[in-house]
């Protein structure tokens, strides 16, 4: 039987209530050998079918949307290609002074996928769920500008800070200080912007 958490989520709209929303609570990851075993117990389909077909399928669908297509399986879902810059390329904007780029510099991100309501459904219909708990927010015990003074303090010591360097001092969690400090960023006389991309992005003096 699956479980569900009831998560505890900040204050969106200014109402002064933190709202809940649900979780499933995921045991563990079930990788290709597993499954391959699920299909050919619950399908009566031979393990080396059932390989070959899935191979084939994701054989093709890398091709199919590496030509700019989406691609959408009945029952399954669609899926799609996401674009970013290269990790050792800065994004460019549409000033006229801005530097461009080229194909080179674009590459596929990753991948989208959108589930087909039918999938949805049958999950649903095939689902008995079960509570697992609760899980409040970390709480800070600093306002949003006594949080904003300590991470310029920090940087006045330091040459950069990290997301978990800002958690650490806000007591805020990973999540919510890497929201937070995306604002900051934002904020023009926040005296924070930020250098990098990703896993190397930190956060300096500006």
């Amino acid at each position: 039987m699956a479980k569900y958490v009831k998560r505890e989520m900040n204050d969106l709209d200014g109402s002064g209530v933190n709202r809940a929303y649900y979780q499933m609570k995921v045991y563990r990851n079930v990788d290709f050998d597993e499954f391959v075993d699920r299909c050919t117990r619950h399908g009566g389909m031979q393990r080396s079918a059932v390989v070959g077909v899935l191979a084939h399928v994701t054989h093709e669908l890398a091709l199919t949307l590496a030509d700019g297509y989406s691609v959408s399986i009945d029952g399954l879902g669609t899926f799609a290609t996401r674009l970013g810059v290269r990790a050792d390329k800065e994004q460019d904007g549409f000033g006229a002074d801005e530097q461009k780029r080229n194909a080179a510099s674009i590459e596929v991100s990753g991948i989208s996928f959108r589930a087909d309501r039918s999938l949805v459904s049958d999950v649903n219909g095939h689902c008995r769920l079960e509570a697992g708990g609760a899980r409040l927010l970390h709480r800070s015990p600093y306002t949003p500008e006594e949080r904003a003074e300590r991470a310029r303090r920090y940087l006045d010591e330091n040459t950069v800070m990290r997301t978990d360097d800002y958690a650490r001092l806000t007591g805020l969690s990973r999540t919510m200080a890497s929201l937070e400090l995306r604002e900051l960023c934002k904020a023009p006389d926040s005296g924070i912007t930020s250098r990098g991309r990703k896993s190397g992005k930190v956060y300096i003096r500006g």
